[in-house]
């Protein structure tokens, strides 16, 4: 007797023939795949056919196309080349930062060391966020700030030589780094206690007994389990730290010396210029680097997991 085929519809019910299951899986998804259409994938076609145009005309029904000019354009400007410079070399230490730190946080509150608080260190490293970003960049524009600011008012009264802050070159980048530190490891760090809430502790008390050491079972027993949420940080870190904007807006403005005139700064500010083919050309150079080192990050991740 031939097999029968699995029936994938819904029961009928008295209002008429039920829609197959895959219907209903399309009818919600339809929705959210059009605004994602819309709204995501529209914009940055259009984005990258501006960068194909004269400024003059981008705007235009009908612009006028230049082919690569604006590329070339941006690729001889010494501006450009420092800010994507100055981009990778801060996304770098940014992804290193965030994501290593909330790492070994995390590792720190999972362990025996945490026997009471945990929540309270947990809520500590969530809040800010959820705090505006906006708001907690100006808090520490005004903890950096020269005159009054809270830092180097608690340095004078150490004894302790001042802190440049956002005022001096040598120090604006690790001064926005530890800004955009506070903001954003919360999220890292409870991407990696979801993933160490799941982690077959059997393992780890199994190499205990076989003698072990903490570093020998954190490294070959609970690093590989938490392969998961080190691909989704560094994933996600990597795509959000080259478009860094927010803190720049807030608190330096490129500055001092174009010392975090970042390659979404400086793009914004050339289209504030009303140059919108070779802002758009900077903004799709970026678009392509934040792609491509997304995918590397997750095929790294995955041969690693190979």
């Amino acid at each position: 007797m031939p097999r029968r085929r699995p029936d994938r519809r819904l029961p009928r019910s008295g209002y008429g023939r039920a829609l197959p299951r895959d219907g209903i899986f399309y009818i919600f998804a339809l929705p959210f795949a059009a605004l994602t259409l819309v709204f995501g994938l529209w914009p940055i076609a259009l984005s990258i056919q501006t960068s194909f145009t004269a400024s003059a005309s981008a705007l235009r029904p009908s612009p006028d196309y230049v082919g690569l000019a604006n590329y070339a354009t941006i690729l001889a400007d010494p501006v450009f080349l420092a800010s994507l410079w100055r981009t990778l070399l801060y996304t770098a230490l940014a992804v290193i930062a965030n994501v290593g730190l909330a790492l070994l946080y995390a590792l720190f509150l999972d362990s025996r060391f945490v026997s009471f608080g945990r929540g309270f260190f947990k809520l500590a490293a969530f809040l800010p966020v959820v705090t505006p970003e906006v708001a907690g960049y100006v808090v520490w524009r005004w903890l950096y700030d020269q005159s009054f600011g809270a830092i180097n008012a608690a340095l004078k009264l150490l004894g302790l030589p001042g802190f440049g802050g956002i005022a001096s070159t040598a120090t604006v980048l690790p001064a926005v780094l530890v800004a955009e530190w506070w903001s954003h490891a919360g999220f890292y760090l409870v991407i990696f206690l979801a993933n160490l809430a799941i982690v077959d502790r059997s393992l780890n008390e199994a190499a205990e007994i076989d003698g072990a050491s903490p570093w020998q079972r954190i490294r070959h027993v609970v690093l590989p389990q938490l392969r998961p949420a080190i691909a989704v940080n560094l994933i996600y870190a990597l795509i959000q730290f080259l478009k860094t904007f927010t803190v720049v807006v807030v608190m330096t403005k490129g500055g001092p010396a174009n010392g975090t005139n970042f390659v979404s700064y400086y793009a914004y500010q050339t289209f504030d210029q009303s140059d919108y083919g070779q802002a758009t050309a900077m903004a799709t150079v970026l678009f392509v680097i934040v792609m491509l080192a997304g995918l590397g990050a997750y095929l790294l991740v995955e041969r690693g997991r190979a």
